[in-house]
């Protein structure tokens, strides 16, 4: 990573290039700091800690991904709490005598936050279960007017949805409606032969639904799966300056490799910011990512997102005439102010668990080969934080996410066909790498990329195209011992 400009200089805060935030000193340490490692030797200074100051050092079980950031402080541990408290709160259906829980649906995904990321982790396919509770569809048409068109290049739009079923393909509904239908999934078996001889099988995925139950779906609507990434580091996520973002976005040593940065417009303001959160990159902040699942997710209206009926569509008339749980008493949406605000504090300061092993000869060796065959050229190792931020406890910290948080061309067999925003059909933004080797202990398996159709991190990799096709041809002529030190380097982070 490298500043573009000199600190100090006067930029749009969403799009700025150069780290005003910083003096020439400490631009000078954060350039050193963030530099590739060469050494493989030994561990890095600082890796063990890879969430910064706020790194959790407590006891690896299912709640690694539930803990709060280690230096926020105590008035705001009690905040944290309560967040956790209106995160995993199960919402009804109104009218209801609990007023202050109403307002679920008509139609949603789950009942509550939790439910989809399950112990803060990594969701799922509904593998050999019929919940696909932590797992939906993303729903886009292509764009027909020249006004449809001319909203997606000005940014005032990141697609469109189906005109009956909106954005998200919701397979739950309140009692007395039908719900919009169920996802399907069916698997071709992919086999690959490793330059060493290992035979493997991959799972090609196919997305359909059945049992619609507003009838057909418009003939150009694409089906984008999509499983609930992990919680944790979002914060500090956040606070990344833009200009060490868009500081990736080249092709530096000509291999091919070059991240495209999502901008999007802030919903707030209307000017245009980078987009960071998402399977696509397609969210700028924390608290417009929480709104939009409030309301695509569960059916929730908040100050940022006032849909009292969630995803419902003008073509839902019977959704549409279903009872909302607003209350004038309680404010003008369901989950009134603060409630939005405590669910991003905690989704904030969601603490990023120490590594494991990292001076263990294997997960050094795994290290170098992760480094050498340019997985490196993604997955950028680590940053160093703004300084101005809003609560310090995010402010220049030292973290290793091993994302660039760039747009990248995966191929087509990763590919979705959905537009949304900048993102093409094949791209899909670099999901950040920590925590990834906990998946097990905190969700109880293993499965991962986009759509969980990878079983474990040696099929994600073999899954790798576009762009990433040559560090993954590296990686599958490997001999097996290279392979096994590079997944045990993954499962240390």
């Amino acid at each position: 990573m490298a500043a573009t400009a000199s600190a100090g200089e006067a930029e749009p805060a969403g799009l700025a290039t150069s780290r005003g935030d910083l003096s020439s000193k400490d631009l000078a340490r954060v350039i050193a700091i963030t530099r590739p490692t060469t050494d493989f030797s030994k561990p890095e200074p600082f890796e063990l800690m890879q969430g910064g100051a706020g790194t959790s050092r407590k006891q690896v079980n299912r709640d690694s991904f539930s803990q709060s950031s280690a230096n926020i402080t105590f008035e705001e541990e009690g905040t944290f709490k309560i967040g956790n408290g209106f995160f995993t709160k199960l919402w009804v259906s109104a009218p209801s005598s609990t007023q202050a829980s109403d307002g679920l649906g008509p139609l949603f995904n789950a009942r509550a936050c939790q439910s989809c990321h399950l112990k803060d982790g990594r969701g799922h396919p509904p593998e050999g279960n019929p919940d696909a509770t932590s797992m939906f569809l993303r729903l886009a048409r292509s764009a027909e007017t020249e006004a449809e068109k001319a909203a997606l290049a000005d940014r005032q739009v990141l697609n469109f949805p189906d005109p009956v079923y909106g954005h998200q393909f919701q397979d739950l509904a309140v009692p007395g409606l039908r719900a919009e239908g169920k996802m399907v999934i069916s698997y071709q078996q992919v086999p690959v032969r490793l330059a060493d001889g290992t035979s493997m099988v991959l799972r090609w995925p196919s997305y359909s639904v059945s049992d619609l139950g507003y009838g057909p779906m418009h003939p150009s609507t694409t089906l984008s799966p999509r499983v609930t990434p992990p919680m944790i580091g979002l914060g500090l996520i956040e606070q990344i300056h833009p200009a060490d973002i868009f500081a990736n976005a080249e092709d530096k040593n000509a291999d091919g490799v070059a991240g495209k940065p999502s901008i999007v417009r802030d919903p707030k303001t209307g000017e245009l910011t980078l987009g960071r959160f998402g399977w696509k990159a397609s969210v700028p902040t924390i608290r417009q990512q929480s709104a939009e699942a409030f309301a695509g997710d569960l059916g929730i209206s908040t100050p940022d997102n006032p849909k009292h009926w969630g995803d419902c569509t003008e073509a839902q008339t019977e959704c549409l005439a279903m009872p909302v749980g607003v209350h004038e008493r309680l404010g003008d949406t369901e989950a009134p102010d603060p409630i939005l605000g405590l669910v991003t504090f905690y989704s904030q300061n969601l603490a990023v668990p120490a590594r494991r092993d990292i001076d263990k000869p294997e997960v050094l060796a795994g290290k170098k080969v992760f480094y050498e065959i340019g997985c490196v050229s993604c997955h950028t190792p680590k940053f160093v934080t703004r300084r101005d931020t809003p609560n310090k406890a995010q402010s220049f910290q030292l973290i290793w996410p091993y994302s660039d948080f760039l747009l990248h061309d995966m191929g087509e067999e990763l590919a979705d066909g959905q537009q949304v925003g900048d993102a093409t059909g094949r791209e899909w933004r670099t999901p950040p790498l920590w925590g990834i080797g906990l998946t097990q202990v905190v969700n109880g398996h293993t499965f991962f990329l986009h759509d969980g159709r990878a079983r474990n991190l040696t099929e994600a990799i073999l899954w790798h195209g576009g762009e990433a096709q040559a560090a993954r041809d590296r990686f599958a002529g490997l001999p097996k011992p290279e392979r096994e030190a590079l997944v045990k380097f993954l499962e240390s982070l």
